[in-house]
């Protein structure tokens, strides 16, 4: 797998509405429940999501703040490894805030129960196969598929990219 370049994964990332959010219970079994992204930070890729402070992903998050973020459409699918964090600041709440959400929050911005979670994304891996990158997967699939062997992929399509200071390749430390 190729290492891919930030730009592209941000580009990926900002297609999507909406994700699965994956917490460890305290038991240790994996967790994971939709999401609506609410913002995605430019630059970092953090992810903003909103929720109410009784939630069970509270507690998972605050006992261990190692999350994992799915996000998959069609021909599109994108994972993010990172640290979750719960935001109560109401100037970011504010500021994220959209009418969408009073589905979830009828008492609107200033519901005492509304918080954030901020997930700050340490590495991530795309396989994008829309448009011409899916064509050329196809070919490549067929031609697979004839010679027995595995289809040839490039960065356009599937990579890892580190992040906000993850491990790259080959060990080090990713800039943040």
């Amino acid at each position: 797998m190729e290492t891919g370049s930030r730009e592209k994964l941000l580009e990926i990332l900002k297609k999507f509405r909406n994700a699965m959010l994956v917490t460890q219970a305290g038991h240790g079994a994996l967790r994971a429940r939709p999401m609506a992204l609410m913002k995605v930070d430019d630059g970092t890729g953090d992810i903003w999501f909103m929720t109410s402070i009784d939630s069970g992903k509270i507690d998972e998050i605050e006992s261990n703040p190692e999350v994992n973020v799915t996000l998959q459409e069609e021909r599109r699918f994108l994972s993010l490894s990172g640290r979750a964090s719960i935001v109560r600041s109401r100037a970011k709440i504010e500021e994220l805030w959209s009418e969408e959400a009073k589905v979830y929050f009828p008492k609107g911005k200033d519901d005492p129960h509304l918080a954030l979670i901020h997930v700050t994304p340490r590495e991530g891996e795309y396989w994008d196969n829309q448009g011409t990158a899916g064509l050329r997967f196809l070919i490549e699939a067929v031609k697979a598929y004839v010679t027995g062997t595995t289809p040839k992929t490039d960065a356009s399509q599937h990579a890892a990219v580190p992040l906000n200071g993850g491990p790259t390749s080959d060990g080090r430390v990713a800039a943040r």
